[in-house]
């Protein structure tokens, strides 16, 4: 997940990667779907970089990254809305023994710096980002599918991050109206909500991954999974995302919201086909956010629990 790029280099028009129940699977050797809290198995080279003297080596997590033009350091060569390396190379490397697509695939997460879409790496650039990264125990013959569910992954946590803002977008009366009628409720409503919410869709600015980072209703679920293992499956989200969304409110200036998404794997298909749970939530961050998932969250209990869709119904 995650793996945008901002270069815009123009893709081809080949068909983007699809999953095959075969091999869609993320590999153990991935280290963004290591399924356990264990360790990855890989001997990552050392990648220790020197601090300049006289500086803070830790970053607070919401201080901006400023790009030095004159520094040579490997932070000056990261792009500052998703600290990956913004030049990573196309060429094969050395070491690779099959061939891999250069062509990247265009999302449909429009971003917030520009009027374009976010691009996917190619398996290529994936490939050469994780030999930079020093795993050079990657298949290469499961480079592909692994960018095929990242790629499949982010679509699905941009719809759940859409689905929040139109019902949150033009403020919490309006989104209290498309929550009280619960999920099932809100789909049933779609169209009609969809035309009255006449505002901009949002735009993705910027994110980071903290996989080392539980969030604190992660940590609730797996010890409720070690206190009741029949009803909580206990097992912790294999990866952990923050996204940065800009909302544009009805009054017209923006804002900026910060989505926290939790990735947690489920068992595959009797086809094979792997299969995903996505936890997107506002992150709570103040007053708003808290409001926003207590209403959605009451407005679905209390329409299934008062009989509310029964009586409506009846009344039909």
């Amino acid at each position: 997940m995650g793996w945008f790029w901002a270069d815009h280099t123009v893709s081809s028009n080949a068909a983007p990667p699809r999953i095959r129940s075969s091999n869609a699977s993320p590999p153990p050797e991935c280290p963004m779907h290591n399924a356990s809290s264990q360790t990855p198995q890989f001997s990552p080279r050392n990648t220790t970089q020197a601090t300049p003297s006289g500086s803070c080596p830790i970053r607070a997590p919401n201080e901006p990254l400023t790009l030095s033009k004159s520094s040579s350091t490997t932070i000056s060569k990261l792009n500052p809305l998703n600290y990956m390396p913004s030049n990573l190379s196309q060429t094969r490397d050395t070491r690779q023994t099959i061939h891999l697509p250069t062509e990247r695939e265009t999302s449909s997460i429009p971003r917030g710096d520009a009027e374009t879409n976010w691009e996917y790496p190619s398996p290529q650039q994936m490939y050469n980002a994780m030999l930079r990264k020093g795993y050079d125990d990657t298949p290469e013959d499961a480079v592909e599918s692994m960018v095929a569910v990242h790629n499949f992954l982010n679509e699905g946590a941009w719809q759940e991050i859409v689905n929040w803002e139109r019902r949150f977008s033009r403020g919490l009366a309006d989104g209290w109206q498309a929550c009280r009628r619960g999920e099932e409720g809100f789909t049933e409503d779609a169209d009609r909500i969809k035309t009255l919410r006449n505002v901009d869709p949002p735009r993705l600015l910027r994110f980071e991954g903290r996989p080392n980072e539980m969030t604190p209703k992660a940590r609730i679920l797996e010890f409720m999974g070690w206190m009741y293992p029949a009803k909580f499956s206990g097992e912790p989200p294999f990866d952990r995302h923050d996204w940065y969304v800009q909302r544009r409110t009805p009054d017209g200036p923006t804002k900026e919201v910060r989505y926290v998404i939790d990735y947690y794997s489920a068992p595959p298909e009797p086809t094979g086909e792997p299969v995903f749970y996505l936890d997107v939530r506002p992150a709570v961050d103040g007053p708003t956010a808290a409001a926003e998932r207590m209403m959605r969250w009451g407005g679905d209990v209390w329409y299934r629990a008062s009989g509310a869709k029964v009586r409506e119904k009846t009344a039909a």
